[in-house]
């Protein structure tokens, strides 16, 4: 699902809202998820799963063009962990 098909979903089950304002809602949603993460912080959406970051150390890549060394500094990168009720809903047969 991409952002447009999901803000038509919001739209065809909430029809009292207006277009902007389903935008509006989208964005603060994300914007909100990705402050917190920026800021080090967890966030966990019950029965959907939680949303966090891990570090990553140091290395030594390769540019995949000359195959020579590139240093690669460390970073922070999201990570996701489906809840309980997620794993069930993708494993039902």
């Amino acid at each position: 699902m991409i952002r447009s098909e999901l803000l038509q979903a919001i739209s065809a089950e909430n029809p009292e809202l207006r277009p902007d304002e389903v935008e509006q809602v989208v964005s603060i949603f994300f914007d909100e998820i990705g402050k917190r993460l920026a800021d080090r912080g967890r966030v966990e959406l019950r029965g959907f799963g939680a949303f966090s970051t891990r570090g990553r150390d140091a290395r030594t890549g390769r540019n995949p063009r000359t195959g020579e060394p590139v240093d690669v500094p460390p970073k922070r990168v999201p990570y996701f962990k489906p809840g309980k009720e997620m794993r069930e809903r993708l494993n039902t047969d």
